[in-house]
Protein backbone atom coordinates (compact mmCIF):
# COMPACT_ATOMS: atom_id res chain seq x y z
CA UNK A 1 0.00 0.00 0.00
CA UNK A 2 1.50 3.74 -1.10
CA UNK A 3 0.79 6.67 1.46
CA UNK A 4 0.41 9.92 -0.17
CA UNK A 5 0.68 12.65 0.95
CA UNK A 6 -1.30 15.58 0.52
CA UNK A 7 0.08 19.12 -0.91
CA UNK A 8 -1.13 21.76 2.01
CA UNK A 9 -0.91 25.47 2.24
CA UNK A 10 -0.41 27.53 5.37
CA UNK A 11 -2.86 30.41 5.90
CA UNK A 12 -1.08 33.35 7.45
CA UNK A 13 -2.62 37.07 7.87
CA UNK A 14 -1.12 39.61 9.17
CA UNK A 15 1.45 37.12 11.38
CA UNK A 16 -1.53 34.95 12.33
CA UNK A 17 -1.69 31.24 11.39
CA UNK A 18 -5.48 30.93 11.04
CA UNK A 19 -5.56 27.64 9.16
CA UNK A 20 -4.63 25.37 5.96
CA UNK A 21 -5.30 24.98 3.05
CA UNK A 22 -4.86 20.70 1.80
CA UNK A 23 -4.91 20.10 -1.80
CA UNK A 24 -7.08 17.74 -3.75
CA UNK A 25 -8.89 16.51 -6.53
CA UNK A 26 -11.64 19.13 -6.38
CA UNK A 27 -9.83 21.96 -5.40
CA UNK A 28 -8.82 23.31 -1.92
CA UNK A 29 -10.05 22.43 0.92
CA UNK A 30 -9.66 24.45 4.01
CA UNK A 31 -8.88 23.53 7.84
CA UNK A 32 -9.24 26.45 10.27
CA UNK A 33 -7.27 26.75 13.62
CA UNK A 34 -8.53 30.34 14.33
CA UNK A 35 -12.11 31.01 15.76
CA UNK A 36 -12.58 33.85 13.82
CA UNK A 37 -12.51 32.03 10.42
CA UNK A 38 -14.10 28.98 11.79
CA UNK A 39 -17.37 29.46 9.11
CA UNK A 40 -14.89 28.58 6.47
CA UNK A 41 -13.59 25.18 8.19
CA UNK A 42 -14.52 21.83 5.88
CA UNK A 43 -14.69 24.11 3.14
CA UNK A 44 -13.59 23.07 -0.30
CA UNK A 45 -13.17 26.09 -2.99
CA UNK A 46 -11.49 26.17 -6.52
CA UNK A 47 -8.68 27.57 -6.05
CA UNK A 48 -6.19 28.70 -3.19
CA UNK A 49 -6.11 32.47 -4.10
CA UNK A 50 -9.72 32.42 -3.20
CA UNK A 51 -9.54 30.57 0.08
CA UNK A 52 -7.19 32.87 0.88
CA UNK A 53 -8.81 35.90 0.14
CA UNK A 54 -12.13 34.46 1.99
CA UNK A 55 -10.24 33.81 5.06
CA UNK A 56 -8.40 37.20 4.88
CA UNK A 57 -11.92 38.67 4.55
CA UNK A 58 -13.61 36.70 7.53
CA UNK A 59 -10.60 37.15 9.27
CA UNK A 60 -10.55 40.97 9.24
CA UNK A 61 -14.10 41.66 8.73
CA UNK A 62 -16.32 39.04 10.03
CA UNK A 63 -18.11 38.56 7.20
CA UNK A 64 -18.00 37.32 3.57
CA UNK A 65 -18.78 39.48 0.58
CA UNK A 66 -19.45 38.79 -2.97
CA UNK A 67 -18.15 35.22 -3.82
CA UNK A 68 -16.29 34.82 -6.93
CA UNK A 69 -17.84 33.59 -10.21
CA UNK A 70 -15.26 31.33 -10.42
CA UNK A 71 -16.14 29.83 -6.88
CA UNK A 72 -19.71 28.17 -5.06
CA UNK A 73 -22.11 31.11 -3.71
CA UNK A 74 -22.66 28.66 -0.85
CA UNK A 75 -19.18 26.42 0.39
CA UNK A 76 -19.66 23.32 -0.48
CA UNK A 77 -19.70 21.02 2.47
CA UNK A 78 -18.30 17.37 2.64
CA UNK A 79 -19.70 14.96 4.75
CA UNK A 80 -17.33 12.24 6.43
CA UNK A 81 -17.81 8.76 5.36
Amino acid sequence: MINTMLQSHIIDINGNFVGAAVRLDTGYRFVALNLRVEELDGTTWPNLDTVRRLARQLFVTGHFGNAPSAAPAQPQLELAQ
